[in-house]
């Protein structure tokens, strides 16, 4: 793909899949989770045709509404990004099965779609569990991704209230590279990469409401930086089963060679997400929240998110990573949902 610059590509907030899934990564992230503050059908319709107007013109970079002549009223638009192209703008919106449920839906929840099951070493936070509606803006700017959440949660304040949120960033230069995380190491090396086969791992293909959508897998992970900063070179590439600089997997040269399982540690990383072979679509952001009260070190992590056409395929990976992995010697998954 040829280079193109920085935030003037217009992606379009219609189409076959929704956008922010298979989309380039941008650089920033701006995470929402909401709970329903009503189950008043015809409000919930109302506020997502209305979070589609909004949607369809937050990412063209226009204003959400048009103020008429009165002064005496509060703008309808915050106005931070007046003058500012949208920088890539997505808007990706989901529901969970409890949303399903209080919505008296439970019976067009697809089969796969359940909540996640308890994983080996997880220590999840109440703050950070549930909710009913996710909203995910990732543009090249970070102010225009919180004007998106802001102004949508703006216009449905009589229906929803917020749970939690997450801003996030990506280390990205060119486009065509892999992000490294605050390890230091690339995340998303196996990503896919062409069409097809984002149509045998992330659509899916039920013949349902959910057919040409996708299924959201987040966890809230803390890394524990100063543990892994007292790390040697040789451990923390043992931790991953790549070489730190290149992002190559042990005994090859270039990020991109093939993975031969035989030469990686049994507690590496990538061995125990690889040995399952089940694909994922990588979309992570890194966060960083100032100190932790606690211990008086960084609040730092990986907003972790992946899609998937069968949650089932997160829940084998994880249950694979969760008991054995060393990684786990760095990191706690603090935040879940799906």
């Amino acid at each position: 793909q040829e280079k193109i610059s920085y935030g003037n590509e217009k992606i379009a907030f219609y189409g076959k899949h929704q956008a922010g899934i298979s989309t380039p990564m941008q650089k920033n992230i701006y995470f929402v989770v909401l709970d329903l503050h009503t189950t008043d059908r015809d409000k919930i319709i109302q506020l997502f045709k209305d979070w589609t107007d909004y949607s369809a013109k937050l990412v063209e970079g226009e204003l959400v509404k048009k103020d008429g002549q009165n002064t005496l009223l509060p703008p309808s638009d915050t106005g931070e990004t007046v003058g500012l192209n949208p920088h890539r703008l997505t808007l990706t919106f989901g529901v969970s099965a409890s949303f399903l449920k209080k919505m008296n839906l439970e019976n067009k929840r697809p089969q796969v779609f359940r909540d996640l099951p308890p994983f080996p070493k997880e220590q999840l936070r109440e703050k950070y569990i549930g909710g009913d509606i996710v909203i995910q803006a990732c543009a090249d700017d970070e102010q225009v991704a919180f004007h998106a959440i802001r102004n949508l949660i703006r216009k449905g304040r009589n229906a929803v209230i917020l749970r939690w949120s997450q801003s996030g960033f990506a280390a990205i230069g060119d486009r065509m590279e892999t992000p490294r995380n605050l390890f230091g190491f690339k995340d998303g090396t196996a990503n896919p990469t062409k069409e097809q086969d984002f149509d045998r791992i992330i659509w899916a293909d039920s013949k349902d409401w959910m057919e040409n959508g996708s299924y959201m897998a987040v966890r809230r992970i803390q890394m524990f930086l100063e543990t892994w900063d007292r790390t040697s070179l040789e451990e923390q590439e043992n931790t991953f089963g790549r070489y730190k600089e290149s992002g190559a997997p042990f005994g090859k040269k270039n990020e991109f060679d093939e993975v031969d399982l035989s030469l990686l540690p049994d507690d590496s990383h990538v061995r125990l997400a690889k040995e399952v072979d089940k694909p994922l679509l990588r979309r992570s952001y890194s966060y960083s929240d100032g100190i932790d009260e606690k211990t008086g070190q960084f609040d730092t992590g990986l907003l972790f998110i992946s899609f998937q056409k069968d949650p089932d395929n997160f829940v084998k990976v994880q249950t694979n990573l969760g008991a054995t992995d060393k990684m786990n010697e760095y990191i706690t998954h603090i935040g879940s949902g799906i």
